[in-house]
């Protein structure tokens, strides 16, 4: 079973977690910019940030043989404090580098008019620099700000197959599934969603346009819960093929889409998708 996990915060993790995602058929990872828990005060804490996300992180995935790509962005949260805000002036630099897969997270924490304005911006950016854009729906009032999300969306300009809307659950999977946008659950040991209750969604929704993610960070997650749902799915009686697709092959499509992805040196498996912009050798 080969796994690309396409939303996990490795920053958060150690290098057990590396060696056990490896062990378990992790290959390549997609890790967004997201809140640290602690706020930052400056637009500086973001660029250290940043730079190691793009710099640092792929090192130490690499030691494992674990390929590692980042999306970039100011987080719904942060967006509502004014000392953070010019962190919109930065993203430029940033969206330019190679590693760097879409623009992410994006979307909405309290649905704020700050948080309007930052995901507006962050948007135009994605069409902009021709990147997919990672859109994180709240935790609070999920449904109706999904209903936003798809609004907003829609009033960018950017086509719904270049943007994938996470955190979804069994209330919001249709409304994401209609809009033509890519549907993005994370797994978690006691919230979001669970493997069974993951399986039931493929079920009902099909297999086309599904991320499945840890969204692992520092808070209580499990990096190899892809895993777990890919055994899910084979116990439901999914075939291997079907694994291949959810956990392989889709995120690969997707981020895709960038241009940059670099999945060079993982081997002859890692080189079977036709259709997505993979960048090959170098990085």
């Amino acid at each position: 079973m080969r796994i690309f996990d396409p939303h996990i915060h490795m920053t958060s993790r150690t290098t057990d977690d590396y060696r056990a995602m490896a062990a378990a058929g992790v290959r390549a990872v997609v890790e967004p910019a997201f809140w640290l828990g602690q706020p930052r005060t400056n637009p500086g804490s973001f660029a250290d940030y940043f730079d190691s996300l793009i710099g640092w992180e792929p090192y130490r995935a690499g030691q494992f043989g674990i390929r590692h790509h980042a999306t970039i962005a100011l987080n719904p949260k942060e967006a509502n404090d004014p000392r953070c805000r010019p962190v919109l002036d930065l993203l430029p630099r940033y969206l330019d580098k190679d590693g760097v897969v879409a623009v992410g997270e994006i979307g909405y924490d309290s649905m704020t008019p700050e948080e309007d304005e930052a995901f507006a911006a962050q948007l135009a950016l994605a069409v902009e620099y021709e990147l997919p854009a990672l859109v994180h729906t709240p935790h609070r009032d999920k449904a109706r700000g999904t209903e936003r999300t798809l609004a907003v969306v829609a009033e960018s300009g950017i086509g719904p197959g270049r943007v994938v809307v996470d955190h979804l659950n069994e209330v919001t999977v249709a409304a994401v599934h209609d809009a033509g946008c890519w549907m993005g659950f994370s797994i978690y040991p006691e919230t979001k969603m669970s493997p069974p209750r993951m399986v039931e969604i493929l079920k009902e929704h099909g297999l086309d346009r599904m991320l499945v993610n840890s969204a692992a960070d520092w808070g209580h997650s499990d990096p190899l819960l892809t895993r777990a749902t890919g055994e899910a799915m084979l116990a439901a009686g999914f075939t291997d093929d079907d694994v291949d697709k959810v956990l392989w092959r889709n995120p690969v499509e997707f981020y895709g889409q960038s241009g940059r992805l670099d999945l060079s040196d993982l081997g002859p498996a890692a080189d079977t998708f036709e259709g997505s912009s993979i960048k090959r050798g170098g990085s």
